[in-house]
């Protein structure tokens, strides 16, 4: 695969600018992706741990997120090997990489650093829609980072965002479907308790109202009065005359 005019000017643009930063930018960007890609980690812990008191299928969101961005990882390596595009840092003239140039026969399209920090931060959003605003942004600056440091072409590093932001929410939304009824029967067991949790908690009754009196005759409604007429008690009247 041969790469685009306009993504090799761009890929020159970029890494020319790159070159005028300080040494410590230079830095940055290097442990930049391997630093982003501990925080996804440590956010995939702290997502298990929040779905613990969540229902099943957040639990199984939490838990197929890794599986998901491994998912997204596959095709994005099988795509590399059928297309063998070369690194940016070898076909292009003149070359100014800040990162050492991967060895040949380690193709550049579609990036695998873009693919694993989008589907990473895609599969956290989906479980976890707050992160959100973490992120999303910080997979982007991963991934521009490798054009940035002269490691593979701006078209690389999109295709590989576009493969993790679909395979992995994907992957994990289909797999879901049927990891709820796993998470539910664990969860009933101890060992499965403690690991995923038990879920929500059930809301409580409320308590039971006292029952009075007056709340029975004012349900019974209004007595009708009585049609016949009253009668004298027997041996109370009187004689005339007596």
């Amino acid at each position: 695969m041969h790469a685009p005019d306009f993504s090799a000017a761009w890929y020159r643009a970029v890494t020319e600018f790159a070159q005028g930063t300080p040494g410590w930018v230079h830095a940055f960007a290097e442990i930049g992706t391997d630093a982003g890609m501990l925080l996804f980690a440590a956010l995939f812990a702290a997502g298990w741990w929040r779905a613990r008191r969540d229902g099943p299928r957040a639990m199984a969101l939490a838990l197929l997120g890794p599986c998901a961005v491994i998912a997204a990882y596959l095709v994005s390596e099988v795509s590399k090997s059928l297309l063998q595009e070369e690194r940016p840092c070898r076909a292009v003239a003149h070359a100014m990489n800040i990162a050492a140039c991967p060895a040949p026969g380690d193709w550049s399209f579609p990036s695998n650093h873009s693919t694993i920090a989008a589907a990473s931060a895609a599969a956290i959003v989906l479980a976890w829609r707050r992160t959100a605003p973490l992120v999303l942004p910080l997979a982007a600056l991963m991934a521009f980072s490798r054009v940035f440091v002269g490691v593979h072409y701006p078209h690389d590093v999109a295709a590989g965002f576009l493969v993790g932001v679909s395979v992995a929410p994907a992957a994990a939304l289909v797999a879901a479907r049927w990891a709820v009824t796993p998470v539910t029967a664990l969860r009933a067991l101890p060992a499965g308790a403690l690991l995923l949790g038990t879920g929500p908690a059930a809301a409580p009754l409320p308590p039971a109202a006292a029952v009075t009196m007056p709340d029975v005759m004012g349900g019974l409604g209004p007595v009708p009065p009585d049609p016949r007429p009253l009668q004298p008690a027997p041996g109370r009247h009187r004689r005339p005359g007596a």
